[in-house]
């Protein structure tokens, strides 16, 4: 269930250029599902709309959601500024998230690239597979959350400037490593996305793709996230789907990208 509510920053630091850590307390995290996101509202009021942040991790116990974003506007860069205590007003929980029963006593692939790796560590935690093989890429050696996800499973890293483990793109890690899985879960740019997507037709498994980068208002109401699907919509009778609210997780046969 959708719920607007004020809360509390409990944390906040920038662990690479850019890229900010943030702790919330709410009970939100009661409900969280690996894959979801939650909408920030800035405090403009000129601004109308809440940014779609993707849940990194949820602390059930402490009732605390965490999100880790990059400045990428107005929005976020207020965002960065926040700090212990302040308040925060945020919509909860949002999207599907990755179906966890697919990977149940299967060998499985996650797959973060850039601001798609945070997604991964709260999938990592919930994931039951027989083994969970964790592939991320970053442009350089600021690999942030790295140590967060190798308590979680086998971790391999990929950078563009070849300065932390393979050089390239997370599918030049599995080709370097060999590596094989019987289903993939992955997050990250739209070109890494229709790698996977390929990846996963020629290899004959399962891939379960976060489209959350198109997003704009997360919550529906601007059709900017609107991807072609291969099935027409039994609502609209269009072959399309909004990301923020049908999403963002799609099986990667299902969509066009």
């Amino acid at each position: 269930m959708k719920q607007k509510q004020s809360t509390t920053v409990l944390s906040q630091q920038e662990i690479a250029p850019g890229i900010f850590d943030m702790w919330i307390r709410t009970g939100l995290a009661a409900q969280a599902v690996p894959g979801q996101f939650i909408g920030v509202y800035p405090r403009d009021k000129s601004t109308l709309l809440p940014r779609p942040i993707s849940i990194c991790e949820a602390d059930r116990g402490r009732g605390a959601l965490r999100i880790v974003y990059r400045i990428a506007g107005a929005g976020t860069e207020e965002f960065s500024h926040y700090r212990q205590g302040d308040s925060i007003e945020i919509l909860g929980t949002l999207g599907n998230g990755f179906p966890l029963e697919a990977a149940k006593g299967k060998r499985a692939f996650l797959m973060g690239g850039g601001i798609g790796i945070p997604p991964m560590l709260e999938l990592a935690k919930c994931l039951e597979a027989e083994c969970k093989t964790i592939i991320v890429g970053y442009r350089d050696s600021r690999t942030f959350l790295r140590d967060d996800l190798e308590r979680y499973g086998k971790v391999y890293l990929a950078t563009e400037d070849g300065s932390v483990g393979t050089r390239g793109n997370v599918m030049d890690a599995i080709a370097e490593g060999a590596l094989e899985a019987d289903v993939i879960y992955a997050c990250g740019p739209m070109p890494m996305l229709r790698a996977v997507k390929v990846y996963a037709q020629e290899k004959g498994i399962p891939a379960y793709i976060s489209l959350e980068e198109h997003m704009a208002c997360g919550v529906g109401a601007c059709l900017g996230c609107v991807v072609k699907t291969r099935e027409v919509d039994h609502h609209s009778h269009v072959h399309n789907a909004r990301i923020c609210t049908d999403g963002p997780v799609f099986e990667a046969g299902e969509v066009q990208i």
